[in-house]
Order: C-alpha cells, then sequence, then structure tokens
C-alpha cells in the first residue's frame, strides 16, 4: 500500500465491523454533493417486494432506485417455492414500481452459478463480468424498462 501522509490530527482506521451509523454518513454525504452537482435527480429509495406465509418471508426482492435505475441487490427464492414463477413476479413489481418511480432501466449482478440464465429470459444483457475464481464468473446485466429515459 502506497503511504499518504494525512494532515494533522487526522487517522485512517480500517475497520471490519463498521457501525450502521458510520456507514450511513457516506451515502448521505455523497447524495449532498451528488445534488449539488446534479439538482433535482431522483433520490435513492428502498424497495422490497416479498412473498410471506404469515410472518415468514418465502421469497423476495430487495433493491433501490435511484436517478433512473432500479438495482436489484438480492434476489432469492426458497426452494420449495423455485420452478413455479415466483422469480418472474418478485421481477415484474420490482421492474412496475420502479418505472412508478421514474426509473428507465435496471440492473444486477449474479454469478454464473447462481441465475444468469433467468434474467437473460426476462431480457437482461450483459454489460460486463469479472472472473471471480477459476470455477465462477461474475456477470453484470441490465435491462430498459422505458423507451424515454427523461
Amino acid at each position: 500500500m502506497t503511504a499518504v501522509t494525512l494532515p494533522p490530527g487526522l487517522r485512517l482506521d480500517i475497520e471490519d465491523d463498521p457501525s450502521e451509523a458510520n456507514i450511513e454518513v457516506l451515502p448521505q454525504a455523497l447524495e449532498a454533493f451528488n445534488e449539488s452537482r446534479w439538482p433535482r435527480h431522483q433520490p435513492w429509495k428502498a424497495l422490497g417486494v416479498f412473498v410471506r406465509d404469515r410472518d415468514s418471508i418465502l421469497a423476495g426482492l430487495a433493491g433501490e432506485t435511484y436517478a433512473g435505475w432500479l438495482f436489484i441487490k438480492y434476489l432469492w427464492v426458497s426452494d420449495d417455492l423455485r420452478g413455479q414463477g415466483i422469480g418472474r413476479k418478485l421481477m415484474a413489481g420490482g421492474e412496475a414500481r420502479a418505472l412508478e418511480r421514474g426509473s428507465h432501466s435496471a440492473w444486477v449482478d449474479t454469478f454464473g452459478f447462481q441465475a444468469p440464465g433467468f434474467y437473460r429470459k426476462l431480457g437482461y444483457e450483459v454489460f460486463g463480468e469479472l472472473d471471480w475464481s477459476p470455477q465462477h464468473k461474475r456477470f453484470f446485466l441490465q435491462k430498459r424498462l422505458a423507451h424515454d429515459p427523461s
């Protein structure tokens, strides 16, 4: 690592288990910076779509919308529900809500052993990939949700 000299009184802390409060400082500060350069852009907004049996979550999508994009952070369907179209319903619900919020596109990342084929069937296209390990690749996919990104 390159030696960096910090101004007097400052220190560099590397934390393996940072507090949520410390982490939350970063998106708030970044959003303030972004707003100063891009006034009135679409703000970060969490999104969740769930399949429940009473209080138990059996499948779900979690992500966020920001600046015209839906980012799908997690998509999971329990083993008992796989192959029944639940994943498609979760994706359709997330995409519909993203459109309501003014998003024009969506993106997701997945490992080769997870669901790249599933996302391709839904119209997502690979825009990047990483060699994650000798046996696995990580794929980044995107899909246009609306024709006019304005």
